[in-house]
């Protein structure tokens, strides 16, 4: 969840680093600092609350470093205070560590050496690094950090500096992201690709229990067993403008609006129209893998969790696979069991969802395949999945999934034709599915050149603390999205909800002070929904209903309509959620929340 940025070479290390950092400020944080050596001396800032007071900081000190490493803390382990901000340092300042994640037996090590005599300044699991580095230390830096790095249990990233060796970082990782760039007689360290984009494209990704000495000219790196490995490279896909907000005044607003592109990209050169069937180049699956499919576990967290239900209701009710759709963070420990003849889908849009990749490795232990839907190359589920399906999405900046979750649906819909077409679906049943999908960013379009509408409704019901979602069969995970994004960037509390369950206890909850989003976009089950919108009503509550254009059947019921493109129901959520999103983002924008940080949340949730 935090954010780490390194740098060697012969550049103004301290302007390149916090820049880096401020290319990580989408993952949230309340605290940030910054440590180099120059001229043989360990020098650092830290302060808490945003970049901005950092930056004025190091300028009031003059701080001008040959190597630098800089953290951006989202508080764990002790509150938002300087003296917990990162980096930390060891008794005598001769070394500064920056860290992600959690180091889980972190009291034990910290006892060991009170006993030794160390004594400690913060609350946090961090500092327990340095003072084991500095206790191991006999003028062999990598050594102390290897001895060290046997102690540590958890999930981490960590990086290191020395005022003994100004010509280097030493860096590994544990079940965290971390990812090296490789520049022009340079190098560089994140705890994400995205940062790196201004710099270089040339990056390898930090393995499990992998470390690596980075200087500009060269980068060393061992695996588990302390032996020298060899790095891949590999190409990163984006260009540093795609990671800017150009003139839009939020990320979020900006990637809403680049979702008829990124869902072009996502279905582009993955299908074959004259046979009505999809290809993806990137799987590598054997065909007889998936033609032996019986039974469907999909696994995700938040937005791509409800992207994996509307993924399954499509590959039961066109492909006729049973499906099941599990939270990643409950199914870890269930002790799963996996029948022979199972697909494991997992979803993430980062590839660093903590979670998820656990329950991963939880099915993959009983012998099962695992395909991997992500948006981020070389990401930790891409490696431990046994094939990936790539999103195409670009990078997603905002903390709220917005053209992430689109394309998951959209990839989800393809794969539901590909395994349907190796099934009975037809030729033509294959090519009207697809011909409906390649409509799908026009209509997306559509929608969004409505903001004026979403930007006035948003004023109306910007005030109201409470709020439901309410749908049927594919517009149920539909508002489960739909609630997601309005409570995480507007702070409203909202809560999705099957239609037929309102009578089931929240209908109690209605009120004149309660609006209810009714998604009614739903061919198949309108009829029923109806009803439930004159039980809504009849309790008073605001009713907003989303609807297709041409459903007149609304008898004046709904207070206020917002009309979306028809398409086959399958694909309706698409354009639903479009319209969901621009409905919050204004409504949050209406209530001066934070929409690109949210308060408590990060993009990449990399711990438990």
């Amino acid at each position: 969840m935090c954010g780490i940025f390194g740098y060697v070479g012969p550049g103004d290390a301290v302007s390149i680093v916090i820049n880096g950092l401020k290319k990580l400020e989408y993952r949230g944080y309340d605290s940030a600092g910054i440590a180099g050596v120059k001229n043989g001396q360990l020098k650092y800032a830290k302060e808490v609350g945003k970049l901005s007071v950092l930056e004025k900081e190091v300028q009031d000190q003059g701080l001008r470093f040959d190597i630098a490493i800089g953290h951006t803390r989202w508080a764990t382990h002790g509150v938002p205070t300087k003296i917990n901000a990162h980096p930390h340092l060891d008794t005598n300042h001769t070394l500064a560590v920056v860290h992600n994640g959690i180091i889980e037996n972190h009291e034990s090590l910290r006892s060991a050496l009170k006993q030794k005599g160390v004594k400690f300044v913060s609350d946090t699991d961090t500092e327990v690094v340095a003072h084991l580095i500095a206790s191991f230390y006999q003028g062999d830096l990598l050594e102390a950090f290897r001895q060290t790095v046997g102690l540590l249990k958890g999930a981490f990233a960590i990086a290191v500096v020395h005022k003994d060796f100004p010509d280097r970082i030493l860096v590994t990782a544990n079940q965290c992201p971390l990812v090296v760039g490789v520049g022009n007689n340079e190098a560089f360290i994140a705890s994400d690709s995205h940062a790196l984009a201004k710099h270089t494209r040339e990056v390898f990704f930090i393995s499990d229990a992998e470390i690596a000495v980075v200087t500009a000219d060269k980068v060393e790196v061992f695996d588990a067993k302390h032996e020298p490995i060899s790095k891949e490279l590999m190409t990163l896909a984006y260009e540093a403008e795609s990671i800017e907000k150009g003139s839009y005044a939020h990320f979020t607003l900006k990637e809403i609006h680049e979702q008829p592109q990124a869902i072009r990209n996502a279905m582009g050169s993955r299908f074959v129209e004259e046979y009505g069937s999809v290809t993806f180049e990137e799987l590598k699956f054997d065909i007889n893998d998936l033609i032996g499919v019986q039974r469907i576990l999909i696994l995700g967290c938040g937005s791509s969790y409800h992207a994996g239900l509307l993924g399954s209701y499509m590959l039961e009710d066109l492909a006729r696979i049973p499906t099941q759709v599990e939270i990643a963070s409950e199914f870890r420990y269930r002790n799963p069991i996996v029948k022979s003849g199972t697909l494991i889908i997992a979803i993430s849009q980062s590839g660093e969802t903590a979670d998820t990749i656990a329950a991963v490795k939880e099915v993959r232990a009983k012998g099962t395949k695992v395909l991997a839907i992500c948006n981020v190359q070389g990401s930790t589920l891409t490696r431990e999945s046994d094939g990936c399906i790539f999103l195409r999405a670009g990078p997603e900046i905002g903390v709220c999934s917005t053209k992430g979750f689109t394309t998951q649906v959209v990839v989800l819909a393809l794969l539901t034709v590909l395994l349907a077409r190796m099934r009975h679906m037809s030729k033509q049943e294959g090519q009207d599915f697809l011909h409906h999908l390649q409509k799908l960013p026009d209509q997306v379009q559509q929608v969004l050149n409505n903001s004026a509408q979403f930007e006035k409704l948003a004023k109306k019901y910007a005030n109201y603390d409470s709020a439901f979602f309410i749908g049927r069969r594919y517009m149920f995970p539909t508002s489960l999205e739909g609630a997601l994004k309005l409570k995480e960037i507007s702070y409203i509390n909202s809560s999705g909800y099957a239609a037929g369950e309102m009578k089931h206890g929240p209908i109690a909850l209605l009120n004149p002070k309660c609006p209810v989003f009714a998604l009614c976009a739903n061919k198949t089950t309108f009829s029923k929904l109806e009803s439930n919108l004159r039980e809504v009503k009849s309790r008073g509550s605001p009713l907003v209903a989303i609807a297709e254009e041409g459903l007149n059947h609304l008898g004046g019921i709904p207070d206020d309509i917002i009309r979306v493109p028809e398409t086959i129901d399958e694909l309706e959520p698409i354009l639903v959620t479009v319209a969901t999103q621009l409905l919050a983002y204004y409504i949050a924008n209406e209530r001066g929340a934070d929409i690109d940080q949210p308060r408590n949340l990060a993009k990449s949730v990399t711990v438990e």
